[in-house]
């Protein structure tokens, strides 16, 4: 057994030969399967896991946290608020459609109308076909995140969906959620939502390059932690994720299989509804909240270790990241403030968790609603499948709701437009803000942001959101996320696995 905690030295494993190598089938297990096939459906891990699979994005980041180049093979900036990607000629939709611009033209308006995604294209004023190879984006302003933001775009085929249906519905049956015509390494021969899904490889896959060798692969979802370890150990499955904190040396032991870690940007975080609850909008009530919560306690006791202790959303060495904020944990600070708020006596609250999509979401929770007895809330906690649970979450149907986010833009200002901008059904700012948190301030400087190209000034605006959130205690940061998967031997997993989460799977070698 090895265990394998420098991703970026792992690169190196890739075998030369691998192009070589004989087709393999892959079985695999995660903790959920994707909700839906369309990608443009949800803003999730489990959707951008799914698009890196079927679909291809313009560029995709890479273990240094650099682009590489993929349906765009090159970019250029031609002014301030123009960049120009030059694509891929003889790229094939599944369908048999060839790809042209009109296709990733498409795919931008369409992210621009998506309830989930339209906040992070709100800067792209226009996406243009200049030839059949050629897409010209205009911004707002100077954008330091154009690459970024085009990590999101995997082109879509313009035809099939058009032609079948490609209405977005939320948690719904569409067409566009039930099929799929994208450019990537596999297809999708057979689905049964909750059971299992099977990838077939694309024949005619565009990436000649890529040293993948697997041509079925079929995920079965495992909710259950200890069954899905025991089906790795067992040998039902070649490779699991996520590994639960309380296996890793179980597996680190194991000769047969292989264990990378890795530590995770995912911050794992309560929202507050100050809508729902009267309590719950009184900053001195949040601020007893964070105070009651030993994160620390959750970090050693619940995730044994495996996950770093939060105070804020922009982990270390994001440009946002303030590093003056400090984890608070002190119960009688937190009686205080109750006292001072009114309510000394305590009051009532509700709590939805998942209890299949993050590491120990249920557990967790379990743990706040007991922590927060101390300061007398009475909390009615409900955990659910996360099939159930995002319905719930988008009709903010708790006072109190778990939600985890992992910065696909790897920038502090992600966080921002997503979990604590002011709701905006028209823009998409605040689209997972379940708390209906609301700053004008928060609002002014992460907009601000997002157009400035001084690398000093951005990183104070952002460090000034953080320490705002921090003081007004809009949510309750518990812990970033680490991250973990296991393999038998021969199935090398490490050269495609990244601090994203996304594995890129169309490039795995499994050696016989």
């Amino acid at each position: 057994m090895k265990t394998i905690r420098n991703l970026a030295a792992a690169t190196a494993l890739m075998l030369g030969a691998a192009g070589l190598a004989s087709a393999q089938t892959l079985t695999f297990a995660y903790d959920a399967d994707p909700v839906s096939l369309d990608p443009h459906e949800q803003l999730s891990g489990g959707t951008l896991q799914l698009s890196h699979m079927v679909f291809d994005p313009l560029v995709r980041w890479n273990k240094d946290l650099g682009f590489d180049p993929r349906l765009a093979k090159s970019w250029e900036r031609v002014d301030e608020t123009t960049m120009r990607f030059n694509l891929r000629e003889g790229v094939k939709f599944h369908s048999g459609d060839e790809m042209t611009a009109e296709d990733v033209v498409y795919t931008i308006e369409r992210l621009k109308s998506s309830p989930d995604f339209k906040g992070i294209f709100s800067g792209w004023t226009s996406a243009t076909a200049v030839d059949d190879y050629t897409v010209e984006i205009k911004t707002a302003g100077p954008s330091p995140l154009v690459l970024h933001t085009a990590t999101y775009v995997f082109p879509m085929d313009k035809d099939f969906y058009t032609e079948g249906g490609d209405e977005i519905v939320k948690h719904g049956d569409s067409f566009a959620s039930q099929n799929i015509s994208g450019t990537g390494p596999f297809t999708i021969s057979e689905r049964e939502q909750g059971v299992k899904v099977v990838f077939e490889r694309n024949p005619d896959y565009w990436d000649e390059n890529s040293p993948g060798n697997v041509e079925t692969a079929v995920l079965t979802p495992i909710k259950e932690a200890p069954t899905r370890v025991a089906a790795l150990l067992a040998g039902d499955v070649d490779f699991i994720a996520p590994v639960p904190p309380t296996d890793l040396e179980r597996i680190e032991n194991n000769e047969d299989v292989n264990l990378v870690t890795m530590t995770g940007t995912r911050i794992i975080t309560l929202q507050l509804n100050q809508k729902r609850s009267e309590a719950l909008a009184n900053p001195k009530v949040r601020q007893a909240i964070a105070y009651a919560i030993n994160n620390e306690g959750i970090v050693q006791k619940i995730m044994k270790g495996f996950g770093t202790v939060a105070a804020q959303q922009s982990p270390e060495g994001y440009v946002g990241h303030n590093p003056n904020l400090e984890p608070r944990f002190d119960v009688a600070k937190a009686k205080s403030l109750m006292e001072e708020a009114g309510y000394a006596d305590g009051f009532s609250a509700t709590m939805m968790c998942p209890n299949n999509r993050y590491v120990n979401d249920f557990k967790i929770c379990e743990a706040a609603a007991a922590m927060l007895a101390k300061i007398n809330i009475d909390v009615d906690l409900t955990t659910m499948p996360k099939a159930q649970y995002w319905p719930k979450f988008d009709e903010r149907a708790a006072d109190i709701m778990m939600i985890g986010w992992h910065s696909d833009t790897e920038d502090s200002a992600n966080f921002n437009e997503f979990l604590t901008m002011t709701p905006n059904e028209d823009t998409g700012r605040g689209q997972y803000n379940s708390g209906n948190y609301s700053n004008p301030r928060v609002d002014e400087l992460t907009e601000a942001s997002l157009t400035e190209t001084d690398p000093e000034k951005r990183a104070e605006m952002l460090q000034e959101v953080e320490k705002i959130l921090y003081e007004e205690a809009a949510f309750i940061p518990l812990h970033w996320q680490d991250l973990a998967w296991a393999a038998r031997n021969g199935v090398k997993i490490e050269p495609v696995l990244n601090v994203m989460n996304f594995p890129y799977l169309g490039d795995l070698v499994i050696e016989e």
